[in-house]
């Protein structure tokens, strides 16, 4: 009996699998790519009748308290999955953009689901003009063969970073971290963590190297899970961390963490996605991006560009690297001995944060033109440096002068003091 190849898609599949050895490899892939196409086809009709029916329901559906219920009672889905195709049909309908291109097949039932929400819940700083710009962005990292969870998940990421607000993204968020140690009844440790992106770079950059696969010195490939190399890359990196003693020299570089952002979006943050400047990539969106964990906010951008090691890229009109400049410190080992010299920490009023723990933070940014020199220059401990940094709280109401003195004084917002009355740093340390 032969086989052709629309039998396989459109037909039944009980007794196909005996047939289809008389199938070529080339034929084979076909069908796999008709079938996956066709199932997306009627997803979407599956999602528009489902909605429809939730619109204008008989006794039937109203009997089993919703379509969504309704159809699981109906089929083989369970009440969970029939809910959400209930949820996403009414969730196209306020955007006509994302439902026409689930209708036509052109994007998965997940995506569309990732792409509404964001439409339901944008960033609390996006300008509602912002909108459509920001979905053509979602549908083209969710179209097409290439589209991915992770390509769709990262452009989401990347808008949130880029329309920053009052609210700090969950993802940049320190007083969520939780790291819980704690010892079994069989003498072993369980550890579980949740961290912020930024403490996840430098995790994972730390682990690069000693989690990668070693072959045996027979060329055996390694045997060990990836799970296995991770816990051994720990227990190495707690053991050279033991060995070494110390944590780094202040004032010593910090190659842990890499940030990637292009030297105009670093000077100042420009509502990119509200007003296009043409183009439909993601790489034009002016946020820093990390190695391992992508897109990472200006403002926590720029506090880690206060006190870096910079490394300067020559780029061309398509991205291409043209030349590069050797790397420089911006706040040099003496610098900082005299930043100790002269704050003794961190010099905001009150903190009793040592030097070993503080930043040295531009008071006027070095990418908007400020020197680094002593009287541009503050030392504040990380909290405060993010304070500073974060449209919450601090940012664009205190603010840090050097006075006659040539020591930081600091002036709070009107909330606090109407009169506005400039505050010396800190003098809980003494010479």
């Amino acid at each position: 009996m032969s086989v052709l190849l629309s039998d396989v898609v459109s037909g039944s599949a009980v007794g196909l699998r005996g047939r289809l050895w008389r199938l070529s490899a080339s034929e084979l892939r076909a069908a796999a790519v008709s079938a996956s196409a066709e199932i997306l086809r009627l997803e979407a009709v599956r999602v528009a009748v489902v909605d429809e029916l939730s619109v204008r329901p008989d006794d039937q559906v109203i009997a089993s308290r919703g379509v969504g219920a309704w159809l699981a009672s109906n089929t083989m889905l369970q009440v969970r999955d029939g809910k959400k195709i209930a949820a996403l049909g009414a969730a196209l309908r306020p955007f006509p953009a994302v439902a026409a291109r689930f209708d036509c097949g052109d994007c998965s039932f997940e995506h569309a689901v990732l792409i509404v929400s964001f439409c339901e819940s944008p960033p609390k700083g996006m300008p509602e003009e912002a909108l459509p710009r920001c979905i053509d962005l979602l549908l083209a990292a969710a179209s097409g063969v290439e589209a991915t969870t992770t390509k769709v998940r990262h452009v989401i990421a990347t808008l949130e970073r880029l329309f920053e607000s009052d609210e700090i993204p969950p993802a940049e968020d320190v007083d969520r971290n939780e790291l819980r140690i704690a010892s079994t009844l069989n003498g072993r440790v369980v550890v579980r963590g949740d961290f912020d992106a930024l403490t996840g770079e430098m995790l994972l950059s730390a682990l690069s190297n000693l989690t990668m696969p070693t072959p045996a010195p027979d060329g055996t490939p390694d045997s060990r899970s990836a799970a296995k190399r991770t816990a051994d890359g720990f227990t190495e990196l707690i053991r050279r961390y033991l060995d070494c003693a110390k944590t780094g020299m202040d004032g010593g570089q910090r190659p842990h963490v890499n940030v990637h952002i292009n030297a105009r979006d670093l000077a100042e943050h420009r509502d990119c996605a509200a007003t296009p400047s043409g183009g439909g990539s993601v790489s034009d969106l002016d946020v820093g991006h990390m190695p391992w964990l992508g897109p990472l906010s200006v403002s926590q951008t720029r506090l880690l560009g206060c006190d870096c090691f910079l490394s300067t890229v020559l780029l061309d009109d398509h991205g291409a690297p043209l030349d590069a400049k050797p790397g420089k410190r911006l706040v040099t080992a003496e610098q900082r001995v005299a930043l100790i010299a002269r704050d003794k920490g961190c010099a905001f009023p009150g903190c009793t944060c040592v030097p070993a723990w503080t930043d040295a933070h531009h008071i006027r940014h070095w990418a908007n033109g400020g020197p680094t020199v002593m009287n541009n220059l503050v030392l504040l401990c990380r909290s405060h440096h993010r304070l500073m940094h974060r449209k919450s709280g601090f940012v664009g109401k205190w603010e840090i002068r050097i006075g006659v003195d040539n020591k930081p004084w600091f002036i709070p917002p009107p909330s606090i003091d109407p009169q506005r009355h400039p505050r010396p740093a800190n003098t809980t340390f003494t010479t």
